[in-house]
């Protein structure tokens, strides 16, 4: 890399393992307090334990595969203004 070039945080490898191991640290600190918190449910399933958690897991890959799905419909050539 130029010393010109501005470097960003994350062009280190290192910087963006810290980050993971963060998040992943946050999650289960957000999973364990399950334990101390007194959740007060309107539906059956909310009991479960972890269910908010697999509940935004199982959220996230719906919308993640239903964007997949809508890119092949609305995706466009690249030179679709040019012409």
């Amino acid at each position: 890399m130029n010393d010109k070039e501005k470097r960003h945080i994350f062009d280190n490898p290192r910087n963006v393992k810290r980050v993971i191991h963060i998040i992943y640290a946050v999650c289960a600190l957000v999973f364990a307090s399950e334990f101390f918190i007194d959740r007060h449910v309107d539906h059956p399933w909310e009991i479960l334990f972890g269910f908010y958690g697999l509940f935004g897991f199982v959220a996230f890959v719906v919308l993640v595969l239903a964007a997949k799905e809508m890119r092949k419909a609305l995706m466009r050539k690249e030179d679709y203004y040019d012409e």
